[in-house]
């Protein structure tokens, strides 16, 4: 999700969620496809969700493919994620699943992002908003 102004520049909204271990773990927001959507459809929801964003796909970034545990049995899942424009709403953390939310600068995301592949992934928005324009 990224938003833009002349004050601060392009900017993304992350979300944060405290871990195990009670550390606050920022990361680009992202849930379940339910049936009948589309992965674009998805990720307009979840963004809407759980940032009280509400954005437009501009481009795809790419897609993340990972294993965790949950609940003492490994899951398999694959993540679509795209650039996202904000057209309306306001940040607010009321989803139950998300600690925090945040405008964070485009420029500050690598060392904010908690996850590497997701660090490689925001490093192509740039490019992607110059083309968008």
């Amino acid at each position: 999700m990224v938003a833009d102004d002349d004050v601060t520049g392009p900017r993304a909204a992350l979300i944060g969620r405290t871990d195990r271990r009670g550390r606050l773990l920022w990361s680009l927001p992202k849930g379940h496809i339910e049936q009948g959507e589309s992965p674009e459809d998805t990720a307009v929801r979840e963004v809407a969700e759980e940032t009280g964003i509400i954005g437009e796909v501009v481009a795809p970034l790419g897609i993340i493919d990972f294993w965790f545990v949950a609940e003492g049995r490994r899951v398999h899942k694959t993540v679509h994620h795209f650039l996202l424009r904000a057209v309306g709403g306001a940040l607010s953390d009321a989803d139950v699943e998300v600690t925090e939310v945040a405008w964070v600068p485009l420029t500050e995301l690598g060392g904010r992002l908690a996850y590497a592949d997701e660090r490689a992934l925001v490093e192509r928005a740039p490019g992607l908003l110059a083309d968008s324009a």
